[in-house]
Protein backbone atom coordinates (compact mmCIF):
# COMPACT_ATOMS: atom_id res chain seq x y z
CA UNK A 1 0.00 0.00 0.00
CA UNK A 2 1.41 3.40 -0.99
CA UNK A 3 2.15 6.01 1.63
CA UNK A 4 -0.51 8.80 1.85
CA UNK A 5 2.05 11.44 0.88
CA UNK A 6 2.83 9.63 -2.36
CA UNK A 7 -0.87 9.18 -3.04
CA UNK A 8 -1.41 12.91 -2.48
CA UNK A 9 1.48 13.73 -4.83
CA UNK A 10 -0.02 11.57 -7.58
CA UNK A 11 -3.47 13.05 -7.09
CA UNK A 12 -2.07 16.56 -7.29
CA UNK A 13 -0.36 15.58 -10.52
CA UNK A 14 -3.62 14.20 -11.93
CA UNK A 15 -5.53 17.36 -10.98
CA UNK A 16 -2.92 19.53 -12.69
CA UNK A 17 -3.09 17.34 -15.80
CA UNK A 18 -6.81 18.03 -15.98
CA UNK A 19 -6.13 21.73 -16.63
CA UNK A 20 -3.00 21.41 -18.71
CA UNK A 21 -4.83 22.49 -21.88
CA UNK A 22 -6.98 25.17 -20.27
CA UNK A 23 -6.17 28.64 -21.60
CA UNK A 24 -6.28 31.32 -18.85
CA UNK A 25 -6.88 33.97 -21.50
CA UNK A 26 -10.59 33.19 -21.24
CA UNK A 27 -10.71 33.86 -17.49
CA UNK A 28 -12.20 37.13 -16.34
CA UNK A 29 -10.13 39.55 -14.29
CA UNK A 30 -11.62 38.53 -10.94
CA UNK A 31 -11.00 34.82 -11.60
CA UNK A 32 -7.39 35.49 -12.61
CA UNK A 33 -6.75 37.48 -9.44
CA UNK A 34 -8.34 34.84 -7.23
CA UNK A 35 -6.48 32.01 -9.03
CA UNK A 36 -3.11 33.69 -8.57
CA UNK A 37 -3.65 34.02 -4.81
CA UNK A 38 -5.05 30.49 -4.46
CA UNK A 39 -2.28 28.89 -6.51
CA UNK A 40 0.38 30.73 -4.46
CA UNK A 41 -1.17 29.30 -1.28
CA UNK A 42 -1.29 25.80 -2.79
CA UNK A 43 2.31 26.15 -3.93
CA UNK A 44 3.37 27.04 -0.39
CA UNK A 45 1.49 24.08 1.03
CA UNK A 46 3.07 21.71 -1.49
CA UNK A 47 6.50 23.18 -0.75
CA UNK A 48 5.93 22.71 3.00
CA UNK A 49 5.07 19.06 2.42
CA UNK A 50 8.23 18.58 0.35
CA UNK A 51 10.31 20.30 3.03
CA UNK A 52 8.70 18.15 5.72
CA UNK A 53 9.83 15.05 3.85
CA UNK A 54 13.24 16.62 3.20
CA UNK A 55 13.84 17.29 6.90
CA UNK A 56 13.41 13.58 7.65
CA UNK A 57 15.26 12.23 4.59
CA UNK A 58 18.74 11.82 6.01
CA UNK A 59 18.52 8.11 5.21
CA UNK A 60 18.11 8.98 1.50
CA UNK A 61 21.44 10.81 1.52
CA UNK A 62 23.06 7.99 3.48
CA UNK A 63 21.83 5.37 1.00
CA UNK A 64 23.14 7.42 -1.91
CA UNK A 65 26.45 8.22 -0.20
CA UNK A 66 25.98 11.98 -0.49
CA UNK A 67 26.85 14.53 2.19
CA UNK A 68 23.22 15.49 2.80
CA UNK A 69 19.82 15.31 1.14
CA UNK A 70 20.31 18.76 -0.37
CA UNK A 71 23.23 17.49 -2.47
CA UNK A 72 21.20 14.43 -3.44
CA UNK A 73 18.16 16.52 -4.42
CA UNK A 74 20.30 18.83 -6.57
CA UNK A 75 21.55 15.85 -8.59
CA UNK A 76 18.20 14.04 -8.83
CA UNK A 77 16.04 17.05 -9.65
CA UNK A 78 18.70 18.87 -11.72
CA UNK A 79 18.45 22.06 -9.66
CA UNK A 80 21.10 24.42 -8.29
CA UNK A 81 22.96 22.99 -5.33
CA UNK A 82 22.82 26.29 -3.44
CA UNK A 83 19.03 26.44 -3.79
CA UNK A 84 18.67 22.89 -2.50
CA UNK A 85 20.99 23.65 0.41
CA UNK A 86 18.84 26.66 1.37
CA UNK A 87 15.72 24.50 1.24
CA UNK A 88 17.33 21.92 3.51
CA UNK A 89 18.18 24.59 6.07
CA UNK A 90 14.60 25.87 5.96
CA UNK A 91 13.26 22.33 6.24
CA UNK A 92 15.29 21.71 9.41
CA UNK A 93 14.17 25.06 10.82
CA UNK A 94 10.50 24.25 10.16
CA UNK A 95 10.94 20.89 11.86
CA UNK A 96 11.91 22.74 15.06
CA UNK A 97 9.29 25.50 14.77
CA UNK A 98 5.80 23.94 14.72
CA UNK A 99 3.88 27.25 14.66
CA UNK A 100 5.81 28.48 11.65
CA UNK A 101 5.50 25.09 9.92
CA UNK A 102 1.74 25.14 10.49
CA UNK A 103 1.53 28.61 8.96
CA UNK A 104 3.31 27.42 5.82
CA UNK A 105 1.26 24.20 5.69
CA UNK A 106 -2.00 26.13 5.87
CA UNK A 107 -0.92 28.64 3.22
CA UNK A 108 -0.80 31.60 5.64
CA UNK A 109 2.97 31.96 5.29
CA UNK A 110 4.87 31.67 2.02
CA UNK A 111 8.40 30.32 1.74
CA UNK A 112 10.06 33.74 1.50
CA UNK A 113 8.26 34.84 4.65
CA UNK A 114 9.18 31.58 6.35
CA UNK A 115 12.86 32.12 5.59
CA UNK A 116 12.69 35.64 7.03
CA UNK A 117 10.97 34.43 10.20
CA UNK A 118 13.32 31.48 10.66
CA UNK A 119 16.36 33.73 10.23
CA UNK A 120 14.98 36.23 12.73
CA UNK A 121 14.39 33.50 15.33
CA UNK A 122 17.88 32.11 14.72
CA UNK A 123 19.36 35.57 15.35
CA UNK A 124 17.80 35.89 18.81
CA UNK A 125 20.37 35.93 21.64
CA UNK A 126 21.37 32.47 22.82
CA UNK A 127 20.38 33.15 26.42
CA UNK A 128 16.74 33.95 25.63
CA UNK A 129 14.26 31.61 27.31
CA UNK A 130 12.52 29.15 24.96
CA UNK A 131 9.11 30.42 26.02
CA UNK A 132 10.11 33.90 24.81
CA UNK A 133 11.27 32.42 21.49
CA UNK A 134 7.89 30.71 21.12
CA UNK A 135 6.13 34.04 21.71
CA UNK A 136 8.33 35.69 19.11
CA UNK A 137 7.58 32.92 16.62
CA UNK A 138 3.81 33.26 17.12
CA UNK A 139 3.97 37.06 16.77
CA UNK A 140 5.98 36.94 13.52
CA UNK A 141 3.69 34.29 12.02
CA UNK A 142 0.74 36.56 12.80
CA UNK A 143 2.53 39.50 11.16
CA UNK A 144 2.92 37.40 7.99
CA UNK A 145 -0.74 38.08 7.21
CA UNK A 146 0.17 41.74 6.67
CA UNK A 147 3.89 42.08 5.94
CA UNK A 148 6.26 40.75 3.31
CA UNK A 149 9.64 39.08 3.93
CA UNK A 150 11.64 42.33 4.04
CA UNK A 151 9.32 43.91 6.59
CA UNK A 152 9.23 40.68 8.60
CA UNK A 153 13.03 40.67 8.75
CA UNK A 154 12.99 44.22 10.10
CA UNK A 155 10.30 43.34 12.62
CA UNK A 156 12.28 40.27 13.60
CA UNK A 157 15.26 42.38 14.61
CA UNK A 158 13.06 44.19 17.17
CA UNK A 159 10.63 41.40 18.07
CA UNK A 160 11.99 41.11 21.61
CA UNK A 161 10.91 44.70 22.22
CA UNK A 162 7.35 43.46 21.79
CA UNK A 163 7.34 40.08 23.53
CA UNK A 164 10.00 40.65 26.20
CA UNK A 165 11.11 44.30 26.54
CA UNK A 166 13.26 43.67 29.61
CA UNK A 167 15.14 40.88 27.82
CA UNK A 168 15.48 43.00 24.68
CA UNK A 169 17.11 45.89 26.52
CA UNK A 170 19.73 43.71 28.20
CA UNK A 171 20.41 41.78 25.00
CA UNK A 172 20.70 44.99 22.97
CA UNK A 173 23.17 46.43 25.47
CA UNK A 174 25.35 43.31 25.27
CA UNK A 175 25.14 43.27 21.49
CA UNK A 176 26.07 46.93 21.16
CA UNK A 177 28.97 46.55 23.57
CA UNK A 178 30.27 43.60 21.57
CA UNK A 179 29.86 45.47 18.29
CA UNK A 180 31.65 48.55 19.61
CA UNK A 181 34.52 46.46 20.97
CA UNK A 182 34.78 44.65 17.65
CA UNK A 183 34.67 47.93 15.71
CA UNK A 184 37.55 49.40 17.72
CA UNK A 185 39.51 46.20 17.25
CA UNK A 186 38.98 46.13 13.48
CA UNK A 187 39.22 49.84 12.64
CA UNK A 188 41.92 50.76 10.14
CA UNK A 189 42.92 53.83 8.12
CA UNK A 190 45.36 53.91 5.23
CA UNK A 191 46.65 56.97 3.37
CA UNK A 192 48.41 56.19 0.11
CA UNK A 193 49.80 58.85 -2.25
CA UNK A 194 49.16 57.79 -5.85
CA UNK A 195 51.76 60.06 -7.38
CA UNK A 196 49.30 61.80 -9.71
CA UNK A 197 48.38 64.68 -7.43
CA UNK A 198 45.84 62.65 -5.48
CA UNK A 199 45.95 60.47 -2.38
CA UNK A 200 43.71 57.48 -1.74
CA UNK A 201 42.22 57.30 1.77
CA UNK A 202 40.61 54.01 2.71
CA UNK A 203 39.59 52.73 6.07
CA UNK A 204 37.16 51.13 8.47
CA UNK A 205 35.99 53.18 11.45
CA UNK A 206 33.31 52.73 14.15
CA UNK A 207 29.76 53.76 13.29
CA UNK A 208 29.71 56.55 15.88
CA UNK A 209 32.80 58.18 14.39
CA UNK A 210 31.47 57.72 10.86
CA UNK A 211 28.19 59.36 11.85
CA UNK A 212 30.07 62.33 13.31
CA UNK A 213 32.15 62.67 10.15
CA UNK A 214 29.02 62.45 7.98
CA UNK A 215 27.39 65.20 10.05
CA UNK A 216 30.42 67.46 9.68
CA UNK A 217 30.63 66.85 5.93
CA UNK A 218 26.91 67.52 5.59
CA UNK A 219 27.49 70.96 7.07
CA UNK A 220 29.87 71.70 4.19
CA UNK A 221 27.72 70.09 1.47
CA UNK A 222 24.49 71.84 2.47
CA UNK A 223 23.02 73.84 -0.44
CA UNK A 224 24.58 77.17 0.60
CA UNK A 225 23.46 79.02 -2.50
CA UNK A 226 19.73 78.60 -2.19
CA UNK A 227 19.28 82.34 -1.68
CA UNK A 228 21.99 83.43 -4.11
CA UNK A 229 21.09 85.01 -7.47
CA UNK A 230 20.81 82.55 -10.36
CA UNK A 231 24.05 82.30 -12.36
CA UNK A 232 24.15 83.96 -15.78
CA UNK A 233 25.24 80.70 -17.39
CA UNK A 234 24.02 77.18 -16.58
CA UNK A 235 26.26 75.45 -14.03
CA UNK A 236 27.18 71.83 -14.60
CA UNK A 237 25.96 69.58 -11.80
CA UNK A 238 28.76 68.42 -9.50
CA UNK A 239 28.65 64.71 -8.57
CA UNK A 240 27.84 64.14 -4.91
CA UNK A 241 31.03 62.15 -4.39
CA UNK A 242 33.10 65.12 -5.51
CA UNK A 243 31.11 67.44 -3.24
CA UNK A 244 31.79 65.14 -0.29
CA UNK A 245 35.50 65.01 -1.11
CA UNK A 246 35.63 68.81 -1.27
CA UNK A 247 33.75 68.96 2.03
CA UNK A 248 36.37 66.68 3.60
CA UNK A 249 39.15 68.96 2.37
CA UNK A 250 37.26 72.01 3.70
CA UNK A 251 36.83 70.28 7.06
CA UNK A 252 40.57 69.69 7.34
CA UNK A 253 41.28 73.35 6.59
CA UNK A 254 38.68 74.42 9.16
CA UNK A 255 40.31 72.49 12.01
CA UNK A 256 41.77 74.67 14.77
CA UNK A 257 45.41 73.57 15.24
CA UNK A 258 45.43 75.07 18.72
CA UNK A 259 43.02 72.36 19.82
CA UNK A 260 45.01 69.47 18.34
CA UNK A 261 47.49 67.35 20.37
CA UNK A 262 51.13 68.46 20.63
CA UNK A 263 53.03 66.99 17.70
CA UNK A 264 56.81 66.89 17.63
CA UNK A 265 57.04 69.20 20.65
CA UNK A 266 54.88 71.92 19.09
CA UNK A 267 51.31 72.55 18.06
CA UNK A 268 50.22 70.38 15.17
CA UNK A 269 50.90 72.33 11.97
CA UNK A 270 51.53 71.73 8.30
CA UNK A 271 54.59 73.42 6.82
CA UNK A 272 54.49 74.61 3.22
CA UNK A 273 57.98 75.25 1.82
CA UNK A 274 58.30 77.61 -1.15
CA UNK A 275 60.97 79.88 -2.55
CA UNK A 276 60.53 83.63 -2.21
CA UNK A 277 60.85 84.03 -5.99
CA UNK A 278 58.03 81.53 -6.64
CA UNK A 279 55.84 83.17 -4.04
CA UNK A 280 56.30 86.64 -5.56
CA UNK A 281 56.23 85.69 -9.23
CA UNK A 282 53.19 83.42 -8.94
CA UNK A 283 55.17 80.60 -10.51
CA UNK A 284 56.66 77.32 -9.41
CA UNK A 285 55.67 74.72 -6.86
CA UNK A 286 55.73 74.22 -3.10
CA UNK A 287 56.43 71.23 -0.87
CA UNK A 288 53.98 70.07 1.80
CA UNK A 289 55.18 68.91 5.18
CA UNK A 290 58.21 66.97 6.36
CA UNK A 291 57.67 63.47 4.98
CA UNK A 292 58.58 60.40 6.98
CA UNK A 293 61.44 58.17 5.80
CA UNK A 294 60.46 56.36 2.62
CA UNK A 295 57.64 58.75 1.77
CA UNK A 296 57.71 61.10 -1.20
CA UNK A 297 57.32 64.86 -0.89
CA UNK A 298 53.85 66.10 -1.72
CA UNK A 299 53.96 68.90 -4.27
CA UNK A 300 51.39 71.66 -4.78
CA UNK A 301 51.30 74.73 -7.00
CA UNK A 302 52.48 78.11 -5.78
CA UNK A 303 48.92 79.41 -6.24
CA UNK A 304 47.60 76.80 -3.82
CA UNK A 305 50.39 77.62 -1.38
CA UNK A 306 49.37 81.30 -1.46
CA UNK A 307 45.77 80.38 -0.78
CA UNK A 308 46.78 78.17 2.14
CA UNK A 309 48.89 81.01 3.51
CA UNK A 310 45.66 82.90 4.23
CA UNK A 311 44.62 80.34 6.86
CA UNK A 312 46.02 79.78 10.32
CA UNK A 313 46.30 76.03 9.76
CA UNK A 314 49.41 76.43 7.59
CA UNK A 315 52.90 77.63 8.52
CA UNK A 316 54.64 78.86 5.36
CA UNK A 317 58.42 78.44 5.20
CA UNK A 318 59.70 80.97 2.65
CA UNK A 319 63.25 80.26 1.43
CA UNK A 320 65.67 82.65 -0.23
CA UNK A 321 68.96 81.77 -1.89
CA UNK A 322 70.86 78.76 -0.52
CA UNK A 323 67.69 77.63 1.30
CA UNK A 324 67.95 80.49 3.77
CA UNK A 325 64.73 80.70 5.79
CA UNK A 326 63.35 84.19 5.19
CA UNK A 327 59.99 83.71 6.93
CA UNK A 328 58.53 80.95 9.08
CA UNK A 329 55.00 81.90 9.88
CA UNK A 330 55.36 85.46 11.15
CA UNK A 331 52.85 86.18 13.88
CA UNK A 332 51.03 88.82 11.86
CA UNK A 333 50.60 86.72 8.74
CA UNK A 334 47.39 85.20 10.07
CA UNK A 335 44.21 86.95 11.03
CA UNK A 336 43.61 86.59 14.75
CA UNK A 337 40.44 85.19 16.21
CA UNK A 338 39.34 88.70 17.19
CA UNK A 339 40.02 89.98 13.67
CA UNK A 340 38.08 87.03 12.28
CA UNK A 341 35.08 87.94 14.42
CA UNK A 342 35.35 91.56 13.34
CA UNK A 343 35.43 90.52 9.68
CA UNK A 344 32.32 88.40 10.24
CA UNK A 345 30.48 91.35 11.81
CA UNK A 346 31.52 93.66 8.99
CA UNK A 347 31.18 91.42 5.94
CA UNK A 348 28.42 89.03 7.15
CA UNK A 349 28.87 86.88 4.05
CA UNK A 350 31.23 86.09 1.17
CA UNK A 351 32.45 89.29 -0.50
CA UNK A 352 32.37 87.83 -4.03
CA UNK A 353 29.74 89.51 -6.17
CA UNK A 354 26.35 87.84 -5.81
CA UNK A 355 27.53 85.18 -3.33
CA UNK A 356 25.57 84.87 -0.09
CA UNK A 357 27.55 82.18 1.75
CA UNK A 358 27.34 83.19 5.45
CA UNK A 359 30.43 84.37 7.32
CA UNK A 360 30.57 81.22 9.45
CA UNK A 361 31.38 79.22 6.30
CA UNK A 362 33.90 81.70 4.87
CA UNK A 363 37.68 82.06 5.08
CA UNK A 364 39.75 85.19 5.79
CA UNK A 365 41.56 86.46 2.70
CA UNK A 366 44.13 89.24 2.11
CA UNK A 367 42.88 91.75 -0.46
CA UNK A 368 46.51 92.42 -1.35
CA UNK A 369 48.49 89.15 -1.25
CA UNK A 370 50.82 88.83 1.71
CA UNK A 371 53.56 87.76 -0.71
CA UNK A 372 53.47 91.20 -2.34
CA UNK A 373 53.42 93.20 0.86
CA UNK A 374 49.80 92.86 1.93
CA UNK A 375 49.06 93.59 5.59
CA UNK A 376 47.18 91.43 8.05
CA UNK A 377 44.71 94.03 9.24
CA UNK A 378 40.98 94.60 8.92
CA UNK A 379 41.36 97.10 6.09
CA UNK A 380 43.23 94.55 4.00
CA UNK A 381 41.09 91.58 5.01
CA UNK A 382 37.87 90.23 3.56
CA UNK A 383 35.78 87.07 3.80
CA UNK A 384 35.50 84.67 0.87
CA UNK A 385 33.77 81.31 0.73
CA UNK A 386 35.97 78.31 -0.05
CA UNK A 387 34.92 78.34 -3.72
CA UNK A 388 35.81 81.99 -4.28
CA UNK A 389 38.91 81.77 -2.09
CA UNK A 390 40.23 79.15 -4.49
CA UNK A 391 39.31 81.42 -7.41
CA UNK A 392 41.14 84.35 -5.82
CA UNK A 393 44.38 82.35 -5.87
CA UNK A 394 43.79 80.76 -9.26
CA UNK A 395 45.96 82.30 -11.99
CA UNK A 396 43.22 81.57 -14.53
CA UNK A 397 41.02 84.25 -12.95
CA UNK A 398 41.34 87.97 -12.47
CA UNK A 399 39.30 90.22 -10.15
CA UNK A 400 37.84 93.70 -10.19
CA UNK A 401 37.05 95.54 -6.96
CA UNK A 402 33.53 96.98 -7.03
CA UNK A 403 32.50 100.27 -5.44
CA UNK A 404 31.25 98.49 -2.31
CA UNK A 405 34.51 96.55 -1.96
CA UNK A 406 33.19 93.23 -3.29
CA UNK A 407 35.17 91.24 -5.85
CA UNK A 408 34.00 90.42 -9.35
CA UNK A 409 35.75 87.42 -10.95
CA UNK A 410 36.64 87.09 -14.63
CA UNK A 411 38.07 84.12 -16.47
CA UNK A 412 41.30 85.19 -18.18
CA UNK A 413 41.23 84.89 -21.96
Amino acid sequence: MDHPIRVAARELGDVLKSVVDVNPAFMDTADKAAALVELAAVESRVAELRLRVCADAGDVAEAAGTRDVGVWAAAETRRRRGECACELRLALALADRPVLAAGVREGRVNLDQARAIAASLADLPSGVDEAVVDEAEAALVAYAATYGPIELRRLGRRILDLVAPEVAEAAEARKLAALEASAHERMRLRIHALGDGTTRISGLIPDASAARLATYLHAFTNPRRDNAPAPAEPVRAVPYGRKTAQAFCDLLEALDPARLPIHGGDATTLVVTISLTSLRERLGTATLGNPAPGESHDRITAAEARRLACTAQIVPAVLGGDSEVLDLGRGRRFFTRAQRRALALRDRECRAEGCQIPAAWCEAHHRDPWSTGGRTDLADGMLLCSHHHHRAHDDRYSTDRLANGDLRFHRRT
